[in-house]
């Protein structure tokens, strides 16, 4: 059997797992025996196809033919449920492992650490990271853990907003010996600019270069990402010409990091510059790069722009998706091209590409303000006849048109109907109703809608006290405006 064992492991590491499977079954029918080796191999090849549940059969035939499984076996397993999200069979094989008297290595430790982290049950990880530990002290080096044990619970701690913890850790590895990687300085790097903590990141990155722990590419894109956040790229160049003398590449995401960050600081024209120099440095444009830029000149209300962009990268092959279409209608509704809006939803459907809550509310805000209150009312009836989960920034754009579009009763009826839609009304849905009682005259409503919404336990914020202001000035209720006032102020 050892020359199909040295032809499945070939192909098994060349990625030709559908091939390995085809050619065990042919094996098969020769009448001749697998090997564990060669059934180790198949499994690898099945749980790489994302098909682990076919691997249990796999398992009871080694079983059948009397092999023991051993540590290769139950690790295929335990990584092909890790990778489809079945954290819960991937633990059970882990007990069932040590339950044959299979000792788990570090890969088994490893791997079930990061399915664990993946799937937000980040405190079982630390618990089998902390067995790993006191079992190599208990008992010798029974299972020590490694890098990749380290990063996977230091990736989870961070995403869970547990710095501390894992900068412990980041120490704990240092300290039994374990010099952490680029990929361990990134992941703490990174949580602590997700978390706010930036001078801390700023000393571990110069404690990295002291290190000699050569920054990659997604250390730089954490740094980047952290300064355009607090507005501070000003002159992207020099961090390209920075990343390139370190000997690092800037990557798509570098470019589209740095475009958004030039976006939101509402230098348009550098953003166009940067976004036209990509293709020039060898980084292709992608949807995310289409994303940004249509945003960009959407705020800046260019529509002609944002189509061009739009027609530039169908053309490209660069396939949109529902954000930029939501983008799109967007700009479309706010430059008031009511027919475009509408062609480029159909065409959106046509193309399968699904409209999310974002996009009905961009299409119900779009259609209100620009007075189709009707056709918004339409869309509303039909999304809840098809059992769509709509939310309550649905209704607030419907109520808010409604009320500037002298429909107050409508609008009334709405208001009242929410709670049957399992929805509660927020600061915002108050605010538009008090501004519409207001408006046509109905101060005292309005005032008595304010209670309702303090006791509903909806905190008025400055535009609520503002619109009520007005409204009782309007009809010049000055007492009332004092009482409210001194409401207001108690409150601050």
């Amino acid at each position: 059997m050892s020359s199909f064992t040295i032809l499945f492991t070939a192909l098994a590491k060349n990625h030709h797992h559908r091939t390995v499977i085809s050619l065990f079954k042919r094996l098969n029918s020769t009448g001749l025996s697998p090997d564990l080796i060669i059934f180790n191999v198949l499994l690898n090849c099945i749980c790489n196809i994302g098909r682990a549940c076919d691997g249990f059969a796999v398992l009871g035939r080694i079983l059948r033919l009397g092999f023991s499984p051993n540590a290769v076996t139950f690790n295929s397993l335990i990584k092909g449920f890790c990778r489809e999200g079945g954290i819960i069979k991937a633990t059970q094989l882990y007990k069932n492992m040590i339950a044959c008297g299979c000792t788990p290595t570090v890969v088994t430790f490893g791997t079930l650490i990061d399915g664990l982290c993946r799937t937000g049950n980040t405190s079982a990880a630390l618990k089998l990271l902390e067995q790993m530990v006191k079992r190599s002290g208990e008992n010798g080096v029974v299972c020590r853990p490694n890098i990749v044990c380290y990063n996977s619970m230091i990736d989870g701690l961070c995403k869970d907003g547990l710095i501390d913890k894992a900068k412990e850790l980041f120490s704990e590895m240092k300290s039994m010996g374990i010099s952490p990687n680029v990929v361990s300085y990134n992941y703490v790097i990174h949580g602590l600019c997700c978390w706010g903590k930036c001078e801390d990141a700023n000393n571990l990155i110069v404690e990295m270069v002291d290190q000699r722990v050569q920054p990659s590419v997604v250390t730089f894109n954490v740094i980047i990402d952290e300064l355009c956040k607090n507005g501070k790229i000003d002159r992207p160049n020099e961090m390209l010409a920075l990343m390139i003398k370190r000997g690092v590449k800037p990557d798509t995401v570098t470019y589209n990091k740095l475009i958004d960050g030039l976006c939101m600081m509402d230098k348009i024209d550098d953003a166009r510059e940067l976004f036209v120099s990509m293709t020039n440095n060898g980084c292709r444009h992608n949807v995310f790069s289409y994303n940004i830029m249509i945003n960009g000149y959407r705020k800046k209300q260019n529509i002609n722009e944002v189509m061009s962009l739009y027609r530039e990268m169908v053309s490209k092959g660069v396939v949109p998706d529902v954000i930029t279409y939501s983008t799109l209608l967007s700009g479309l509704f706010h430059a008031g091209k009511i027919g475009h809006a509408k062609e480029l939803f159909s065409e959106m459907r046509q193309k399968n590409v699904m409209p999310d809550k974002c996009t009905y509310n961009i299409i119900i805000n779009g259609l209100c303000k620009n007075g189709c209150i009707t056709k918004a009312i339409e869309i509303l009836h039909t999304l809840k006849k098809g059992k769509f989960n709509l939310t309550i920034e649905s209704y607030n754009c419907l109520l808010d048109g409604l009320c500037k579009t002298g429909r107050l009763e409508h609008a009334r009826k709405l208001f009242h109907k929410l709670s049957e839609e399992g929805l509660e009304p927020n600061v915002v849905t108050y605010t538009i109703m008090i501004n519409g009682l207001c408006k046509y005259g109905k101060p005292e409503e309005a005032d008595g809608l304010l209670t309702n919404m303090e006791e509903m336990g909806c905190a008025p914020n400055v535009f609520t006290y503002n619109t009520l202001t007005w409204g009782f000035l309007q009809n010049r209720e000055t007492t009332k405006v004092v009482e409210l006032l001194q409401k207001w102020r108690r409150e601050i």
